[in-house]
């Protein structure tokens, strides 16, 4: 059994549940609970992400997570509250974005599910999951630039690597909001989908990333994320060992065995 003192923490800013997926690995799922300031990130609901997300990387029980909101807001930017009157220094010992470091090294899939604002930290949040299902009525923007600042928690960086240089700055120098589908068309959304299913449909790709080997899951997206900040040669040469090392798995040894005798395989993470 995995351990699950993630879902009896009594958190304050997040709600965080457990979806089974039959006999499949099962999902984590985390909702932002502050809806009277649009789901803001303060310093004290990314603790509380952060440390939830890294309790379910290490649930053996748990596949995939899921990253959302409510219909109105996903999260509309950081707790500006937190930030105005403070200096350059103290922002600099706070170093608030250390916390969002962590993020990148989740080894398990996280799909943003995102309905409403998805601005300034939102959209970064949103960017550090490894994919993003968004309702229509999305919207995404880094307005940083109005309030005299620039992104702060890595969207320009991968906002710029995931959209390109003219459309990224075409984002962050004008600060404007962007629909769902011209975030799709630019390649920065999974998938658009009807309001009424946003969550739904995140929690179904969920399940069926958690119904693969769990190995092979984690090893593709750490190629995939190490492709950003790489060439070429050096990503095709760590994409390579880690298909070496794969056959290692047991799971490799039962999914070729099962496709020979056309059956479904029995993945056990191993």
């Amino acid at each position: 059994m995995g351990n699950k003192a993630h879902l009896e923490a009594a958190y304050k800013n997040i709600l965080v549940s457990e979806i089974d997926n039959g006999k499949s690995l099962n999902v984590g799922l985390i909702r932002l609970n502050r809806p009277e300031a649009l789901n803001a990130l303060n310093i004290e609901l990314m603790k509380e992400v952060v440390e939830t997300l890294e309790a379910f990387d290490r649930d053996i029980e748990i596949g995939c997570m899921v990253l959302t909101g409510n219909e109105k807001s996903f999260a509309a930017g950081a707790d500006i509250k937190e930030m105005a009157d403070a200096s350059a220094i103290e922002m600099l010992l706070k170093d608030q974005f250390a916390r969002w470091d962590r993020i990148r090294k989740i080894k398990k899939p996280v799909i943003a599910a995102v309905s409403g604002f998805a601005l300034g930290g939102g959209c970064e949040l949103a960017m550090s999951c490894d994919l993003i299902i968004a309702s229509e009525n999305a919207k995404f923007g880094q307005p940083e630039i109005n309030l005299g600042v620039i992104p702060g928690a890595g969207g320009t960086q991968r906002l710029t690597k995931t959209i390109g240089k003219a459309k990224a700055m075409e984002v962050i120098l004008s600060g404007r909001m962007f629909t769902a589908k011209e975030m799709s068309d630019a390649g920065l959304v999974t998938k658009v989908v009807d309001p009424d299913i946003y969550l739904d449909e995140a929690i179904e790709l969920a399940k069926e990333i958690s119904s693969k080997p769990p190995i092979a899951i984690q090893l593709a997206k750490e190629c995939i994320l190490k492709s950003l900040d790489s060439t070429i040669e050096s990503g095709l040469e760590f994409e390579r060992k880690n298909f070496y090392l794969l056959f290692a798995s047991e799971d490799k040894a039962e999914g070729m065995k099962a496709f020979v005798e056309k059956r479904k395989a029995e993945w056990k993470g191993k």
